[in-house]
């Protein structure tokens, strides 16, 4: 079920909350919760549900099992072998038809016979459901967090709805105390709603619009491309990308709100970074805190040889890009990552911070948005064509389709409002708007009404466009 569909805003959500509130104490509302998300990953996902309960089921008793012998070695058996059961149901269904296809493919050249492999479907958000439990069960081990002996509360937590098809990864040490007890206030509930309308309009007035011309374009021959053409998708993929995937963690995070959960915030501006490392700062802080805690630190992390580092530096981004999809392409992304980093840690770093901010940004920009054609194209050779026209070289023949046709006055708003929201202009104005409070009643009032008639636009904008029919899935919902 997407938050962007009617039957969700106007339907499922309503009715929730309704329940919800009419109802009282912890056990009603996690319980009413937890058979929300049920329905709500069902609805998507039809038989695969069972394949999620199942892992609920053992990863409650794993981490009850984990509590009681970390101490001993049977305690350090159960961890691995949870972890071992997790990455293998998650290797299984995502990534069997890669390797199997890589196999084939070698196999081709000694003339032997290929794997046959019945193709297996996805379950949806199976990556994130993945990392959850292991971030949980690790966790008890660690004795970051106590196993949840509830196991109504344990479900709850790897499968409430907001957070369950693409984040923000929440540890579970972070939201343990909310699940037991947790605050709904007026003011909390606002927020949330207005975080959430945010984050509506991120989807369905930018992130979609800019699908239009990114999809038409990176699907065009690669005789048919030409300078132009390629750095104007790829322009619109960057945006796109950030507005569709920020913009679902925003209404992640409002939904959350509006049921007293406090989630982790998962972007941070992160196309205003002036290197590499301060991009992934920014960028899925959530995921990149997960591969730092449970992948990168464990490897040795900065307390290794200057070689070793720069390994487990390149090792921890070609896990990432793996994380991402079973394709070469989201490979070569975190590798192509994982190399700036190292290059940025061997003295690039240094002598970026003697050049000016605006070329450090722009550097930044170019190394993101050349990354981007891996993440995007369907294959290697699409991904070279599009960075062999975005350097100019081409041959092109002629197209009825010139990037002009593209730039209609919806995709130029949207570009604008982009590029815009990309900058945190409006943490200032709202931060300029606390700082005169006290000015007058009046100047207070003309605030908050010109922040409600925002809101309101923005929603009745994306409610038309999705009456318009733009339907467009979550980029991330695919990992």
């Amino acid at each position: 079920m997407l938050f962007t569909e009617p039957v969700f805003l106007f339907l499922f959500l309503p009715v929730l909350l309704a329940l919800y509130y009419a109802g009282h104490g912890r056990a009603w509302r996690n319980w009413l919760l937890l058979g929300a998300s049920v329905l709500f990953y069902a609805r998507g996902a039809g038989a695969f549900t069972a394949l999620v309960l199942t892992s609920i089921a053992f990863n409650y008793l794993a981490a009850l099992a984990v509590d009681r012998w970390r101490a001993t070695s049977a305690g350090r058996w159960v961890v691995g072998g949870a972890v071992g059961v997790n990455l293998t149901v998650l290797l299984i269904f995502k990534y069997a038809d890669f390797t199997i296809g890589n196999v084939n493919t070698a196999l081709a050249v000694f003339g032997t016979r290929p794997f046959v492999l019945p193709h297996l479907l996805l379950p949806i958000g199976i990556s994130f459901f993945t990392f959850h439990a292991i971030s949980y069960v690790v966790d008890v081990y660690r004795r970051d967090a106590s196993a949840q002996k509830r196991p109504i509360e344990a479900a709850l937590y790897l499968l409430v709805f907001p957070q369950l098809i693409a984040g923000p990864i929440v540890r579970y040490r972070q939201i343990a105390d909310q699940l037991a007890a947790r605050a709904t206030t007026l003011d909390g509930f606002a927020y949330g709603v207005r975080r959430f309308i945010v984050g509506l309009g991120k989807k369905m007035l930018i992130a979609n619009t800019l699908a239009g011309p990114a999809d038409r374009i990176f699907a065009m021959p690669a005789g048919e491309l030409t300078t132009a053409h390629a750095w104007l998708a790829v322009g619109c993929y960057t945006l796109q990308i950030y507005f569709d995937f920020s913009g679902y963690s925003d209404m992640a995070i409002g939904l959350g709100r509006m049921f007293g959960f406090r989630f982790p915030e998962n972007f941070d501006y992160p196309y205003i970074a002036r290197s590499v490392q301060e991009f992934w700062r920014r960028w899925h802080m959530s995921l990149s805190a997960w591969f730092r805690d449970y992948v990168y630190i464990p490897l040795g992390g900065n307390r290794t040889s200057t070689g070793r580092l720069y390994f487990n530096l390149v090792l921890v981004f070609f896990l990432c890009g793996l994380w991402h999809g079973a394709n070469w392409t989201f490979v070569i992304w975190g590798l192509f990552h994982g190399l700036f980093l190292v290059i940025e840690r061997i003295g690039l770093a240094a002598r970026l911070r003697s050049i000016p901010q605006p070329v450090r940004h722009a550097y930044l920009l170019l190394v993101v948005m050349v990354g981007w054609v891996f993440f995007r194209a369907e294959t290697l050779a699409a991904a070279v064509s599009m960075l062999r026209a975005m350097a100019g070289f081409t041959a092109h023949v002629p197209t009825a389709y010139s990037p002009s046709w593209y730039l209609t006055p919806e995709v130029l708003v949207a570009m604008a409002a982009g590029i815009v929201g990309s900058m945190p202009i409006a943490g200032l104005v709202s931060r300029w708007r606390d700082s005169g409070r006290d000015a007058t009643p009046g100047q207070a009032l003309a605030w908050d009404v010109a922040a409600a008639v925002t809101l309101a636009t923005m929603f009745v904008g994306s409610i038309a466009q999705l009456a318009a029919g733009t339907y467009n899935p979550f980029i991330y919902f695919r990992f």
